[in-house]
C-alpha cells in the first residue's frame, strides 16, 4: 500500500518555505474519499476490531495489516455525504493527515506536509513555526505522533514478518452479493489459517503468547464478521462504481 495514498502534493516541511503557514483543523474527511483500504497498526488492532474488518494483504514485498473501508475501486464507505467519518474510531493513518514521514532515497525519514490540504493557509488555524522558526507546540505534538506512528509501524511489520515465515497466511476474496443482483469482489486478500494456527508447535505458540500476538490474530479473525457490515453500506449506495482490486499497493 503506498503510504502516499491521498496525498495530492507532499512536500517536505521546509522552516522558511512553510514559516508563516498555519493548520485550520476542519471536521471534513473528503480527502480519504476515495481510500478503500488503509494500513493499521497492530498497536490499533483492539479498537478497530469492533467497527472494521481488518485483514492482511502484500505491499512492495511485504505483508501488511489494512482495515477494509470499502468493496469497490475508489470509494470509502465509511465517509458519508457530508464528508464525516461515520465510525467511532478514526485510524492512526487517517488522523495524522496533512503530515507524512516519508522515506527518501539515501536518506533517514523526512517529515512532510501535504499543500493541497484545503486547511493550510497564512491566516486562520494553528502556526506551524514561531516568528523566529521554532517549532510550535502544535507542531511538536504533530511530529511525536508521527514517531509513535513510526515505532508501531516498525512492531506491527515484524510482527506480519513472522506470521508469513510461519505460513499462517492463506489467501482469501470478499464477495458482496447484494439484493439488487449486483455482485463485487475484492482479491488479493490474506488471512490467518486457523487450522495451521492451531497446528503450530506449542514453543511457537507460546512465543507468539508471550509476545500478545496471539492476541492481536484473534481480534484479527473476530474482526472479518465486520465484513457483512461493508455489504450493508454498500447496499445503501447507488453510485454505478466498478468492483474494487486488491488494496493498493
Amino acid at each position: 500500500m503506498s503510504d502516499l495514498v491521498y496525498y495530492e502534493k507532499p512536500v517536505l516541511l521546509d522552516r522558511d518555505k512553510h514559516r508563516g503557514r498555519r493548520v485550520r483543523a476542519g471536521q471534513s474527511f473528503a480527502f480519504a474519499r476515495k481510500a478503500n483500504s488503509l494500513y493499521l497498526a497492530g498497536v490499533e488492532f483492539n479498537e478497530a476490531c469492533k467497527e472494521y474488518a481488518v485483514v492482511f494483504t502484500r505491499a512492495g514485498g511485504k505483508v501488511v495489516p489494512v482495515v477494509m473501508l470499502g468493496l469497490r475501486s475508489r470509494e470509502n464507505l465509511f465517509v458519508d455525504a457530508q464528508e464525516r467519518w461515520d465510525a467511532r474510531y478514526i485510524p492512526a493513518f487517517v488522523r495524522r493527515y496533512p503530515f507524512v514521514l516519508a522515506e527518501l532515497p539515501g536518506q533517514a525519514l523526512a517529515v512532510c506536509i501535504d499543500e493541497a490540504y484545503a486547511g493550510l493557509n497564512d491566516s486562520e488555524g494553528e502556526p506551524l513555526f514561531e516568528a523566529g522558526g521554532k517549532e510550535t507546540a502544535f507542531l511538536r505534538n504533530a511530529l511525536d505522533f508521527l514517531a509513535q506512528y513510526q515505532r508501531e509501524y516498525l512492531r506491527t511489520e515484524a510482527f506480519c514478518r513472522r506470521l508469513d515465515q510461519a505460513g499462517l497466511l492463506r489467501e482469501m476474496d470478499a464477495r458482496a452479493d447484494l439484493a439488487d443482483g449486483r455482485s463485487f469482489t475484492v482479491n488479493g486478500l490474506l488471512v490467518v489459517d486457523e487450522k495451521k494456527l492451531m497446528a503450530l508447535p506449542d514453543a511457537a505458540a507460546l512465543a507468539m503468547f508471550r509476545a500478545g500476538e496471539l492476541h492481536l490474530v484473534s481480534m484479527h479473525l473476530a474482526s472479518l464478521s465486520n465484513m457483512q457490515r461493508l455489504v450493508d453500506r454498500l447496499a445503501e449506495r447507488k453510485s454505478p462504481l466498478t468492483p474494487a482490486p486488491q488494496p493498493p499497493a
